[in-house]
């Protein structure tokens, strides 16, 4: 590049290319090259235009194309895979197919051309689409989300040419199989499909011995069983046994097929590979009626540690393994309408709702929860969820009764832990609800530490544990669980609820200007989380920032002797409460 000076700024790229484009121009090049015409001209061109797009350069197969806004690249990608789906039977289109990557970011501009990373993600995006698909970039998600009426597909962790580090993509996902086109259909195993449990179900697979030792191939053995062992933990799996799984031991095998034949959603492989003293395991999780990726990670370490790195890649697969496959089937549940919702269905569309963490979608929970019990009155899970939205409406200030909500809170709670005291997803959710009424803390660590001590790999329970800690005065501590909440689940939707908490350690801790930078971010993404908001707006009163906390309690309703006085029944630390509470006084002018 040439020239004094280099212009920067912000876009979103669309990088766009024809399918075996090879292939088309070595059977018929004036066709080809008429019929890619006629396309780019006829409805291309106009589409890229009533976006706000520009066409910044195109070559024989493809073009790279600017947008201000990534809302206006995603309608315009969609429009033309739409078009192109359309068409694709006769005319002018026959034959063509497009692939399509979108990434946001910085953009250098010279003589009217495009350069940077941006740039080339979006270009490397394009790659691992698919004939007729649009694949984009974490940050273009992030962009659009909520904003356009798509269903996407998360594709996990991406290793793109050239680019240093794995990135997270998303393809559209228009007729539920992530590009605008039909796709082929696996030839059938010879065993019946086996019909799919109401929850998540996994197979996994053996690992392959990718090293030249043989020594390894029981070691990968092993680690598969402790994967199996560690997922079993999780009453919210349906995990196929060991022995099934390696009946597929040393053959090579159609995902989709083991998916049928064995009547699971989804299967985890990987491969164990030595090198010298040091081992690597690599795992990815693949949707079986699909065949797509959901997640992929590896594990390196020494091979003397070859136990406990064993102990960390079983651990870690199943932490992470359990939320990503819940998030997986809310969405589906999300996507299908049905007549006549199980007891699981309903128990999943109320997750995201109480995750809103807001009046009214809390409201629907509890009718979808208690027509979920309705159905199965021992349904641990769905009793200690009714049992939490009724703790929120009391700390959250929503019920019109604290006294009736308190009254049902603790009733659905002593049904949950009657119905399944052993599950740890439902004693860590009856925990969280005793603690927003206040319970004693004690109490309270017994049942988490008694959940995880069953299930060590429990993300959920190391998140209300991290909680628990934070309210009894244990601020280092808590923020050790949040991290340990983190590094099993780093992928959460509920990032907002651990950043929040170790916010709110940090301000137990004194150092206000960190505290302050976390609840910031934590506000950012989850602005209807009252602790959010009230220990934010005290931290900027103990900061001596009484202008700003008086000005944000303003903007935000928070109300001298509002809802947030709750946070005095739950610290069990008196240092911690005057210091809460004094702040909240001071924002809102109680204190003057």
């Amino acid at each position: 590049m040439t020239g004094a000076r280099v212009e920067r700024r912000l876009a979103a790229v669309l990088a766009a290319d024809v399918a075996e484009y090879s292939r088309l121009m070595s059977s018929d090049v004036k066709g080809t090259l008429g019929r890619l015409k006629a396309i780019r001209k006829d409805m291309v061109e106009p589409t890229i235009a009533a976006q706000r797009g520009r066409i910044v350069k195109t070559t024989a197969e493809g073009m790279l194309v600017e947008f201000a806004s990534a809302v206006d690249a995603v309608q315009c990608a969609v429009e033309v895979q739409r078009a192109m789906a359309a068409q694709s039977s006769g005319g002018a289109y026959i034959g063509i197919e497009f692939r399509i990557g979108l990434h946001v970011g910085d953009i250098i501009i010279d003589d009217n051309d495009i350069f940077g990373d941006c740039v080339n993600i979006a270009v490397r995006l394009m790659g691992i689409a698919e004939p007729g698909g649009i694949c984009i970039s974490e940050d273009t998600y992030r962009q659009i989300r909520g904003k356009v009426e798509f269903a996407w597909d998360d594709l996990g962790l991406q290793a793109l040419k050239n680019i240093a580090e794995p990135m997270r993509a998303w393809r559209i996902n228009v007729d539920g199989q992530g590009s605008m086109r039909a796709q082929p259909v696996s030839p059938a195993g010879h065993a019946q499909p086996l019909a799919l449990p109401d929850k998540p179900s996994i197979a996994v697979l053996p690992f392959q011995n990718m090293s030249a030792d043989p020594e390894q191939e029981y070691f990968a053995d092993g680690l598969v069983e402790d994967i199996i062992t560690a997922l079993s933990r999780f009453k919210s799996l349906f995990v196929i046994a060991r022995n099934s799984s390696f009946t597929y031991k040393g053959k090579a095998v159609d995902i989709r097929q083991v998916g049928r034949e064995l009547g699971v959603r989804y299967v985890l492989e990987g491969s164990v590979r030595r090198a010298g003293s040091r081992l690597r395991i690599t795992g990815q999780l693949i949707d079986s009626s699909m065949g797509f990726h959901l997640w992929a990670e590896k594990f390196d370490g020494a091979l003397e540690d070859v136990f406990e790195l064993q102990d960390k890649v079983a651990s870690s697969v199943a932490g992470v393994i359990d939320p990503l496959l819940l998030d997986m089937e809310i969405k589906r549940t999300a996507d299908r309408p049905t007549a006549d919702p199980t007891a699981y269905d309903l128990y999943l569309r109320a997750l995201p709702l109480i995750r809103a963490w807001a009046r009214e979608p809390n409201m629907r929970a509890i009718g979808l929860l208690e027509q979920a019990v309705e159905r199965d009155a021992r349904y641990g899970p769905a009793l200690a969820n009714l049992a939490l939205c009724h703790s929120q409406n009391i700390s959250s200030g929503w019920g019109e009764d604290a006294a009736i909500e308190r009254e049902q809170a603790m009733a659905w709670t002593r049904r949950a832990l009657q119905a399944t005291p052993d599950d740890p997803s439902t004693v860590t959710s009856a925990a969280g609800a005793l603690l927003n009424i206040g319970e004693d803390p004690k109490v309270l660590k017994e049942l988490v530490d008694g959940a995880l001590a069953r299930n060590p790999s429990h993300a959920f329970g190391w998140l209300w544990s991290g909680w628990i800690r934070t309210v009894s005065g244990e601020a280092d501590l808590g923020i050790e669980h949040f991290e340990m909440s983190l590094r099993l689940d780093p992928r959460t939707t509920r990032r907002a609820f651990h950043l929040t908490g170790m916010g709110i350690c940090r301000f137990f801790q004194r150092r206000f200007d960190e505290a302050a930078d976390v609840l910031e971010v934590s506000f950012r993404e989850l602005p209807t989380y009252p602790p959010t908001m009230w220990f934010l707006a005290a931290c900027y009163a103990q900061m001596g920032r009484l202008s700003e906390a008086r000005d944000f309690v303003g903007r935000h309703g928070i109300h001298p002797g509002g809802p947030w006085r709750t946070i005095g029944q739950m610290l069990s630390h008196a240092g911690d409460r005057e210091l809460a509470l004094s702040g909240l006084r001071l924002a809102t002018g109680e204190e003057a």
